[in-house]
């Protein structure tokens, strides 16, 4: 039952740290975000591989 638990905390961390990590690439200026190399309609793919890799 702890395993349990503990898989369903760290899916729970690996979701909040998606969330946020989108939420900031898609919150960049666009030509912040284009000097970067990046377009912020990407940030959902970047995000989940940086969380899920």
């Amino acid at each position: 039952m702890k395993n349990l638990f503990a898989t369903l905390r760290a899916n729970a961390a690996k979701r909040a740290a998606y969330r946020r990590t989108r939420d900031e690439i898609a919150a960049l200026p666009r030509s912040v975000a284009l000097d970067l190399g990046f377009y912020p309609e990407d940030a959902p793919e970047i995000a989940r591989k940086a969380v899920w890799g």
